[in-house]
């Protein structure tokens, strides 16, 4: 599906999606505990439906209601799936869940789409074997499809910290239910730490323990999940939550309210800071959950993604309409995503008139050198890649075309409703 759409102010009030990362860890989690769990307010997107799918063939049992998803866990003790595990395009669930296959006492494969099958796995792969268990690439290339199984008892892995976060909130959400608890060893600081956090807070949330700081984590065995009550609420996503708010720090000059901005462990909670710097007039009442943005007038800053590699996309998009220049930094792993994000933001913007200069870790948008012009662009199949070309199109001078539109469905499946509700002119096509 094609978008096209036209210059526009924006207005009114937007509730951010609920976190896709709390998601994702809330529907293992209680797919890890022994009873019945209910996970209020979750993001059901095209990613999290991959996550609750691979809980079922895990032998978990799924039901989605209006506003929750209720799950019966397997206990700790997945079976043998009977078919292979499609995490379609989302790397959480492969990566969350090739350590839960690890605990099976038998072989599990696990696929996905073309994407997927060209992202990092090895990592994870070698620590399953340095804890006993079975991991391979079919392709020997350390890529999907994978074949994994044991059961593995738990013990000590060594991991890069710098290639994904998700491969240590994989190992100790599966280490919490070995018989010996699991620790992991990182050979290289680690990046994108928030996310751990954010694996910690939803832990913590179902009983379970984990802790670590620098180079070690560890989660003792043992454990059951159970949440308090059987309830669990996922708060609002502040990945998403930086479209909105940086539509309205580009083109909301009468004020721009969005809702569902409760403080959570999120990294990218950074993006209101980030705003703020560059100019824009924000205020966040942490205690209502809301956070207030007009249009300001934008300078260029420097912005370490290391931690926040989602951020790049917004902060380009962003950069190319701020004076100066915007110099994004650490942002190498930001390569590794659904597609690699720092070239496709060169090179997408750079059809828009952008003025961008890319490096192995870090990409400069020179907003003084920029005159956006509507274009039509490529959002490479990859959902932050639509989202951030949207602001461009917000504030070029022209009609832009987003090919490739209906991938936002990964992780915000109602964003372009919601940009027309705020006022724009969103015209669809197939």
């Amino acid at each position: 599906m094609d978008v096209t759409l036209t210059p526009a102010t924006v207005t009114g009030q937007a509730r951010a999606p609920p976190s896709k990362s709390y998601t994702h860890r809330a529907i293992l989690a209680a797919g890890y505990g022994g009873g019945t769990a209910t996970v209020h307010n979750p993001l059901v997107s095209a990613d999290t439906r991959a996550t609750m799918a691979a809980v079922e063939a895990f032998g978990g049992r799924v039901e989605r209601g209006d506003d929750a998803v209720t799950i019966t866990g397997f206990d700790g003790r997945p079976d043998v799936p009977d078919r292979i595990v499609n995490c379609e395009n989302s790397g959480t669930t492969m990566r969350l869940t090739t350590a839960t296959a690890a605990l099976a006492d038998g072989l599990v494969v696990l696929t996905g789409d073309e994407s997927l099958r060209s992202r990092p796995q090895g990592p994870l792969l070698d620590a399953i074997e340095q804890l006993g268990g079975r991991a391979e690439s079919t392709r020997a290339n350390g890529q999907a499809p994978l074949v994994v199984g044991g059961p593995i008892d738990g013990g000590r892995a060594a991991i890069p910290g710098d290639v994904s976060s998700q491969f240590i909130s994989a190992l100790l959400m599966a280490g919490a239910v070995t018989p010996d608890g699991l620790t992991v060893d990182l050979e290289t600081a680690l990046k994108s730490a928030p996310y751990v956090e954010i694996t910690l807070d939803v832990l913590d949330a179902f009983g379970v323990a984990a802790s670590g700081e620098g180079r070690e984590w560890s989660a003792p065995g043992g454990q059951t999940y159970a949440a308090s009550d059987g309830e669990y609420r996922v708060p609002g996503d502040f990945s998403s939550m930086s479209y909105l708010l940086s539509a309205g720090a580009l083109a909301a000059p009468e004020g721009l309210r969005v809702v569902g901005a409760e403080p959570s462990a999120q990294g990218d909670v950074a993006i209101v800071e980030h705003l703020q710097a560059m100019g824009a007039p924000l205020r966040w009442d942490r205690e209502a959950g809301t956070i207030d943005v007009e249009r300001g007038a934008l300078e260029g800053i420097e912005a370490s993604v290391a931690d926040t590699p989602d951020l790049l996309p917004t902060l380009a998009a962003v950069g190319a309409a701020a004076d100066g220049t915007t110099r994004i930094v650490d942002c190498e792993h930001v390569r590794y995503k659904e597609t690699d994000r720092v070239s496709a933001m060169a090179d997408e913007l750079g059809r828009m008139g952008a003025s961008v200069t890319e490096h192995d870790d870090e990409l400069l948008v020179h907003g003084s050198e920029t005159d956006l012009e509507g274009a039509r662009v490529d959002g490479r199949g990859d959902h932050r890649i639509v989202m951030a070309l949207a602001l461009a199109g917000l504030v070029a001078d022209g009609e832009t075309t987003i090919e490739g539109a209906e991938h936002v469905d990964v992780s915000f499946p109602g964003f372009f409703e919601t940009m027309a509700e705020l006022g724009v002119d969103v015209v669809r096509s197939d």
